[in-house]
C-alpha cells in the first residue's frame, strides 16, 4: 500500500485508502461486455452508519444491558471516518493506539451497488468502464494507464457479518479475469471483507483518520515517498482490508489506528496470513503479496509485479 501525503490545513473529509491487480485468464463467472452498459444507480455514502430505532417493548430511556449491547467489533462507531489525526512531520497522521471498538473489527458496511443476481459468486466484467465510473475515480488526464484500458469490475464478496455482497473494482483490462479469479476463490473460503469501491479522487487529499478499510485496486497516485507512479496507478494493485493488514515501516503503521492488528499472531477475522485463503488465491495468479517483504510489511496489497 502507498499514500498520498496531506497538509494540515486541507478540511477534514471520509475514510480513505485504495490500490489494484493483475494477469489475464479465463473466467466462465466474468462476463465482458462493452462499455456501453449503463451504470447502475449506486446508493450515496452514508455520512453515519445506520441506526436502530429502539424495540416496542423496551422503554425509550431504558439502559441496555450487558446481554443487549452488540459484541465490541461488530457495529461500526459512529465516528468512523471523521476524527481527524494531527499530520505528523512525514505527511502523514499521527499513529495511534487502536480504539477498543475497532481492536476486534468485524462489520461490513452497506453495499454502494445493486446486488448482483444469484445467490453465489457473480461477476461482471466492463471494459472500457462507463464514463459514469471513470468520472467518480482518481483518474485523470496523465495518469499511466489510458481511461480505456481500465475494466470496471462488479464482483459478489463475503462479509464480516456471513452474507453476499456486492462491490466494485477498477483494475488493468489485461488482468480483470485473474482479479475475478482470485476473489472468487476468496468468496469460496468465506474470507470477509469490510467494503469494496472505488477510490474517490476526493480521498487523495482528505486529512488523516487513520480508520479506513476499503478494499480496492486503481489509485492514481504516487509510491509512498516518491514520484514515481505505483502499480495502483496502472491498475495491478489491490489492497484487501488495509484495517486488518497495515502498511508497517519502522514507526509508520497504515492506517493509523490499525496498531494492533501489528501483532499477527493474534489472529483476527479478516486477517491475511502466510498461506491462508487470500494469499493462495493470488499465487495462483502469480501475483506478489506485501506481507511477505523483507524491509517493510504491507499486508494489504497484492501486485503483479510483486511491487
Amino acid at each position: 500500500m502507498q499514500r498520498r501525503r496531506v497538509r494540515t490545513s486541507l478540511p477534514a473529509l471520509g475514510i480513505a485508502l485504495a490500490v489494484v491487480l493483475a494477469g489475464c485468464n479465463g473466467d466462465p463467472d466474468a462476463q465482458p461486455t462493452t462499455g456501453s452498459e449503463s451504470t447502475p444507480a449506486s446508493a450515496s455514502p452514508s455520512a453515519s452508519p445506520p441506526t436502530t430505532a429502539p424495540s416496542a417493548t423496551t422503554p425509550p430511556a431504558a439502559t441496555p444491558t450487558p446481554s443487549s449491547r452488540p459484541a465490541p467489533g461488530t457495529v461500526p462507531p459512529a465516528w468512523l471516518g471523521r476524527r481527524v489525526l494531527p499530520v505528523t512531520t512525514d505527511g502523514f497522521g499521527e499513529v495511534r493506539p487502536t480504539p477498543p471498538a475497532l481492536r476486534n473489527r468485524r462489520f461490513t458496511l452497506p453495499d454502494q451497488l445493486p446486488a448482483l443476481p444469484g445467490s453465489g459468486f457473480a461477476s461482471r466484467i466492463v471494459s472500457p468502464p462507463p464514463d459514469s465510473v471513470i468520472d467518480r475515480s482518481t483518474w485523470r488526464p496523465g495518469c499511466p494507464v489510458a481511461r480505456s484500458d481500465l475494466a470496471w469490475i462488479r464482483l459478489t464478496f463475503w462479509g464480516f457479518d456471513d452474507a453476499r455482497h456486492t462491490g466494485e473494482l477498477l483494475v488493468n483490462k489485461t488482468v480483470a479475469r485473474k482479479v475475478v479469479r482470485a476473489f472468487r476463490a476468496m468468496y469460496t473460503a468465506r474470507f470477509p471483507i469490510e467494503e469494496m469501491r472505488i477510490t474517490r479522487a476526493a480521498e487523495l487529499s482528505a486529512p488523516p483518520t487513520g480508520d479506513g478499510n476499503n478494499t480496492g485496486a486503481f489509485n492514481c497516485r504516487p509510491t509512498r515517498g516518491t514520484t514515481t507512479f505505483s502499480e495502483h496507478a496502472y491498475g495491478l494493485a489491490v489492497d484487501i482490508n488495509p484495517f486488518q493488514n497495515p502498511y508497517v515501516k519502522g514507526d509508520v503503521v497504515l492506517p493509523e489506528l490499525a496498531t494492533a492488528y501489528v501483532d499477527r499472531n493474534r489472529v483476527r477475522p479478516g486477517m491475511i496470513l502466510a498461506g491462508g485463503p487470500v494469499v493462495r488465491a493470488f499465487e495462483t495468479i502469480g501475483w506478489g503479496w506485501g506481507g511477505a517483504w523483507r524491509t517493510l510489511k504491507d499486508y494489504q496489497h497484492f501486485s503483479r509485479d510483486d511491487r
